[in-house]
């Protein structure tokens, strides 16, 4: 098979593009042009997300561009075996929703099918083609972070979540670029463990700015799973980096000066965000989550009116519906996992795990022991709400940050580390 060319710059630009549409374009938004993403009326074309419907359209150009479009998708599974799994598990639950007649069917194409073919297609890329995305993918998060704050100070929601055209203004929270608070508390979890974990397309002293940010924003997006999440591994951050810093003997005055004159001015701008009404909110989420505590518990009771047999293929989709309404779960089943078992079956859960699983371990191999605390934060978000087992392009998102993030790691190739040779003796007059 022929050598695949370098992503030529056109390509490049175009994945910029997507990548600005993918982060910055919500459901919320799209309403706005009269393309209903988030609700159930409407044109079926218009459930996806235009940004899968790009990645899908660029993977196929460049099958098509290599010339042999056969072999490019051999060259893909040879290579990324994991990606194409997803890529075939979230079709075969687009089988099993149409043969049930269940609901979501669009939404498994744009939360699994969507990510495996941008893995694909990112494989292609060095660090020096990520370059440009990583710019755009900071820009967005810092601009979705101030966005978030300034509808907190302003008390106004640009973009509210909307499900056919009904705006839910009962919840104040903040929904900046992402359309939903705990979309962009998930988010902004992940990324800013990824800021705590050195990431290396960001500069140390760009990353100091980011992460006091992103935290602000945290609570205004209100998500108390992602703030205690990103809390709980801050201190395990700093001994870390502290430490490292003592072994190595290399203390920069300059940057001891600075973190020791930055310590009570942290203290005194977090009194006066407190004093501000910054966190009010926030703390009445612990006081009063209108039940969403609860629903975690209650979730587990929905398994027991049906048999193993029920569970292992799927429940009858009306019976769910009506328990559903019956243990009075307005909001989801707040667990994917739990979710799938209940609305696909334990089997196809377990496929799409199985996938998952392997597919972040493929995508993240080579990029680095960094990636712990962002890999652990994302697992337990995913955990904490319906997330991957409804709509979302939440993972596109995810293999954008860690891919641009933590580019992958140059090993030297054996053969270049070997030891030279010593001439025999009878050749040693051939080399002086």
């Amino acid at each position: 098979m022929r050598a695949l060319a370098k992503p030529s710059p056109a390509l490049r630009a175009a994945i910029v593009a997507g990548g600005i549409v993918l982060y910055a374009v919500s459901g919320s938004m799209l309403w706005s042009v009269d393309y209903n993403y988030d609700g159930l009326q409407g044109s079926p074309l218009t459930k996806l997300h235009p940004f899968t419907y790009f990645v899908f359209a660029a993977l196929l150009w460049r099958a098509m561009r290599n010339g042999a479009p056969f072999a490019f998708a051999a060259d893909k599974l040879r290579r990324r075996p994991a990606a194409v799994g997803l890529f075939a598990t979230s079709m075969l639950l687009v089988i099993v929703t149409v043969l049930r007649a269940g609901p979501g069917m669009a939404g498994f194409i744009d939360t699994f099918a969507g990510p495996a073919a941008f893995a694909l297609l990112l494989d292609d890329f060095d660090e020096k083609d990520l370059q440009p995305l990583a710019v755009a993918l900071h820009v967005l998060m810092t601009i979705n972070a101030l966005l978030g704050l300034a509808e907190f100070a302003s008390s106004t929601l640009l973009f509210p979540y909307r499900q056919d055209g009904i705006a839910h203004l009962e919840d104040t929270r903040s929904t900046s670029l992402q359309g939903h608070p705990l979309i962009n508390a998930a988010l902004t979890g992940v990324y800013v463990m990824c800021l705590m974990s050195g990431a290396k397309s960001v500069p140390a002293w760009i990353r100091a700015l980011l992460i006091p940010l992103q935290f602000a924003a945290l609570v205004v997006f209100g998500g108390r799973t992602a703030i205690i999440t990103a809390l709980a591994f801050t201190p395990f951050y700093a001994i870390y980096y502290a430490f490292r810093a003592l072994r190595r003997r290399r203390v920069s005055l300059l940057a001891a000066a600075a973190f020791c004159a930055a310590l009570p001015l942290a203290v005194l701008l977090v009194a006066v965000a407190l004093r501000s009404g910054l966190a009010d909110r926030l703390l009445m989420r612990f006081v009063d989550d209108n039940g969403s505590a609860a629903t975690r518990v209650i979730m587990f009771d929905m398994l027991g009116p049906f048999s193993y047999s029920e569970l292992l293929v799927g429940p009858d989709i009306e019976q769910v519906e009506s328990l559903r309404r019956h243990f009075g779960l307005e909001q989801g089943v707040e667990n994917p996992f739990i979710r799938m078992i209940l609305y696909q079956g334990a089997l196809i859960m377990l496929a799409v795990l199985a996938s998952l699983v392997w597919f972040f371990r493929e995508l993240l191999r080579g990029r680095g022991f960094g990636l712990i605390g962002p890999v652990a934060a994302m697992a337990i978000l995913l955990n904490a709400s319906e997330s991957i087992a409804v709509k979302t392009n939440f993972l596109d998102k995810l293999v954008m940050m860690f891919v641009c993030m933590f580019p992958l790691l140059r090993r030297v190739p054996r053969e270049a580390v070997a030891p030279v040779r010593r001439p025999s003796n009878d050749v040693a007059w051939l080399n002086p």
